[in-house]
């Protein structure tokens, strides 16, 4: 880790400890009870109440992000200021909407830490730490993120990266219970928020990159006690699992080829986010990920549907047996999964109500689908680009661009827009009822798949992502014209689309993918924080600038509004991290360099409190030593590097600023220290752990030869392209 990073947290844990104010985990303060938490049931939670608590990460089961309050509305957002703010540990991404019940505010950060504050003054009720392996980080997709809590009848319920799910006493902190959802020896994770409907906690599971086979489990909220499980792939082994979902997926195994490495990695299909109840029809939907390989000619040998993978998938809620599902994605060869928030709204039209369900998932199109039957009503891009298909036809399914079907076999190689990142991500949307407008973070940003150039791409790996590409085929070339201008292609949007008369009303350009969330208002007002750092309000019927804040950091969650004492509130936080801070390397170029700033910040009118100073990062100008390898170390080193360290450390070895920056680090001059770390798992305990289940000690070397190449090429080259030379500010 570059030292300036290490200065600078040293300087905000010295600041702020866990919070404003500090405290041991655990520890309670003066405040306002947390047993109001006792009053969150399904009665609440169907409609959200009158808007003075946010009760759930979407506010209600519809999850529209949307809150009645208006006393903060477009007339008067411009007085809003700073209330109180607290620091939090750990400078990796913050994902999770603070939930506030009777203010009491819930907040989870990186490792599935939570805390709980006052949401009036910032007093810090209460800590949880549940001490996380920090080896486990190589096992999680993207980030050691957590997307927030449930609170149900004085629990409020946490998922865990390492796959537990934690019950807590809502005043106190202290664990209820703790279930191991996953099994421990295979590659899962969670990073999303549990859901609670009739007394059962329902969560999934991430994982898909790495092998394994999804499913949904509902736990009973008192004791922990599984009550049913719904797998979304069928049994690679062709027998049923003693599950409720074994009939739907008697039906669904015919969809999947034969053979094919589904039948060794599970197929994939995890539910990691868009687990939504409907109380009105007592459904509940399932957003369903992708495959597993991504690569559809290696995972299913080009064969079928594949069934559930990008998928919305309704099942009852009480014995957990299947309804019905719309298939999104047949056929997903590119990490296109439909496990992005769902949005329930009630919309008018042709002259009379419908009850439908809206998505924008990664494939770029926006779906309304009749949430009672499952029929697809409209199928429309909400991004411009789209170049895997065509559009759908009346038949509901996607006209494809077979050029779009990389090859395993005959080597065929596609930069499909929009790429992996998708065009709309985990941020969630926002549905005002007010405006009739969904509100849609979305991703302008492409990506090369390259087919597998040999073993180590087609076999699945102990590390790693195991998803039949070639990533170093699909590395940027060392021409800083062609780097240039894929940065400069690469942007965002905040997009407001009207779901009935199937168009864009108005759009937010952003310099950089990766924006916040969104929170809508009964105040027509919508909020959302951008990734260059400035939190900001529009009219939710026009998109017309209200109010911006620069607040030092990047923001990714999206934000939720309460009232304490008929005072409202907005709260969001700040940081740098997700995947985007990880794989894309020189494409993240200006959000690289957002500062890392953990944060929690809760907002009013009329506040008065100000951010404290950044801390001063000095710049740092590459220094690497002098080059050792051969031409042909430093290539298998890129195959090497590409295959087992991009997605955490950054394409061209570039570093999006959460994980260290292998060119400015001291190690790569020593060919020992490498192998320490690299082989030996020196650095296990900061998540970092050995590689020698895939490399050979000769292989970490010209890893090593590769790093140093790609650092003399970028201070020789690129950096005097990029700033006429000079240095790189650290981090």
């Amino acid at each position: 880790m570059r030292k300036s990073i290490v200065l600078a947290l040293a300087v905000l844990a010295g600041c702020s400890g866990d919070g404003q104010n500090g405290g041991r985990p655990g520890a309670t303060t003066s405040g306002p009870a947390a047993t109001g938490a006792a009053k969150v049931d399904g009665a609440l939670l169907a409609t959200g109440g009158d808007g003075s608590d946010w009760p759930a990460v979407g506010f209600s089961y519809m999850e529209q992000h949307f809150s009645p309050l208006t006393q903060i509305n477009d007339g008067n957002v411009g007085q809003l200021g700073i209330a109180w703010s607290a620091d939090l540990p750990d400078a990796r991404g913050i994902e999770a909407t603070p939930v506030v019940v009777d203010g009491v505010l819930y907040q989870t950060g990186p490792w599935s830490k939570l805390w709980a504050f006052d949401a009036a003054t910032g007093a810090k009720l209460w800590g949880y730490d549940p001490q996380v392996d920090k080896a486990k980080l190589v096992e999680a997709c993207c980030d050691a993120v957590n997307r927030g809590v449930a609170v149900w009848k004085g629990k409020v319920y946490l998922g865990v990266l390492d796959g537990r799910l934690i019950a807590l006493d809502a005043t106190t902190g202290k664990q209820q219970w703790s279930v191991q959802t996953t099994d421990p020896a295979k590659p899962y994770s969670i990073t999303g928020a549990p859901r609670v409907i009739k007394d059962m906690v329902v969560i999934g599971n991430g994982g898909a990159e790495f092998g394994v086979r999804g499913y949904v489990t509902a736990y009973d909220a008192g004791t922990g006690a599984k009550k049913w499980r719904f797998y979304t792939i069928p049994n690679p082994k062709g027998v049923p699992d003693n599950e409720a979902s074994d009939d739907i997926l008697k039906t669904a195994a015919s969809s999947w080829s034969t053979g094919g490495a589904w039948k060794e990695s599970g197929g994939g299909g995890t539910v990691w986010d868009a687990i939504v109840y409907d109380p009105e029809l007592d459904l509940l939907y399932l957003g369903v990920g992708n495959g597993s390989p991504w690569n559809y000619e290696l995972r299913s040998e080009g064969k079928g549907d594949n069934l559930f993978v990008g998928s919305v998938v309704a099942i009852r809620p009480d014995t957990g047996k299947y309804v019905w599902h719309y298939q999104e994605t047949p056929k997903d060869n590119w990490d296109f999964t439909s496990t992005q928030p769902i949005v329930l709204a009630n919309v008018t039209m042709g002259g009379r109500p419908r009850k439908v369900l809206l998505h924008a998932p990664k494939n770029g199109y926006v779906f309304v689908i009749d949430r009672e039957t499952g029929k697809l009503v409209s199928a429309d891009p909400f991004v411009q680009g789209i170049n895997w298909s065509s559009g759908y036809g009346p038949d509901g399914r996607p006209i494809y661009n077979q050029a779009a079907y990389y090859g395993a076999k005959d080597g065929k190689f596609f930069v499909g827009m929009p790429g992996a990142m998708g065009a709309h991500s985990w941020h969630p949307m926002a549905f005002s009822p007010k405006t009739g407008l969904l509100y849609i973070p979305a991703n302008l940003a492409g990506l090369p798949y390259g087919p597998p150039s040999g073993n180590k791409d087609r076999q699945a790996m102990a590390r790693g992502f195991n998803v039949g590409l070639d990533w170093g085929a699909g590395a940027l070339p060392r021409d800083p014209g062609v780097i240039k201008a894929t940065i400069a292609a690469t942007k965002g949007a905040l997009i407001a689309w009207d779901p009935v008369a199937r168009k864009e009303k108005w759009r937010v350009a952003y310099d950089t993918p990766w924006n916040g969330g969104a929170l809508a208002t009964a105040g027509n007002l919508l909020f959302q924080g951008s990734a260059l750092g400035k939190f900001q309000a529009f009219a939710a019927d026009s998109g017309r600038p209200l109010f911006s804040l620069p607040v030092q950091s990047g923001v990714l969650a999206a934000p939720s509004t309460f009232t304490v004492r008929g005072e409202q509130y907005v709260a969001f936080t700040t940081s740098h991290g997700g995947v985007y801070a990880l794989a894309p390397g020189k494409v993240g170029g200006a959000f690289n360099r957002m500062p890392n700033v953990p944060r929690l910040i809760v907002m009013k009118l009329g506040g008065k409190a100000q951010l404290p100073p950044l801390p001063e990062q000095p710049l740092m100008a590459l220094d690497p030593p002098k080059p050792t390898g051969t031409k042909a170390q430093i290539a298998s080193g890129l195959a090497l590097y590409s295959r087992y360290c991009s997605v955490c450390h950054g394409d061209s070895a570039t570093s999006g600023g959460v994980n260290p920056d292998l060119r400015h680090s001291g190690v790569i001059a020593d060919a020992d220290a490498w192998k320490s770390v690299v082989i030996d798992g020196a650095l296990k305990d900061n998540g970092m752990v050995s590689f020698a289940a895939v490399l050979t000690p000769t292989e970490a070397q010209d890893i090593r030869h590769y790093v140093i190449d790609q650092a003399i090429w970028d201070k020789n080259v690129w950096e005097k392209a990029e700033r006429g030379g000079g240095a790189t500010r650290g981090r």
